[in-house]
């Protein structure tokens, strides 16, 4: 009788202990979950367009007041002007 006993207590504290184990009326406390980001490169500080807009610009520049000069000051065609000597 006696092992029939703590057979029986033991299945009773098993019945009764493992509603205990399967969580209570709190809500659950869920862990956000980790995102690992990587660096990300520095950026130039210029893009290399404007750079590439600039150089155009300038090589435009040059050449309008290359051309200009040449052909708007030369009137005589490269003949010296005679002052009736």
């Amino acid at each position: 009788m006696r092992i029939s006993q703590v057979v029986t207590s033991a299945a009773i504290l098993a019945a009764v202990s493992t509603p205990s184990f399967a969580g209570g009326l709190a809500p659950e406390v869920m862990e956000p979950p980790v995102v690992v980001t990587e660096p990300v490169a520095a950026a130039p500080s210029i893009n290399p367009t404007f750079i590439v807009l600039g150089v155009l610009a300038a090589l435009l520049i040059a050449s309008g007041s290359s051309s200009s000069s040449s052909n708007g000051d030369d009137d005589n065609n490269g003949e010296e002007e005679q002052n009736g000597v």
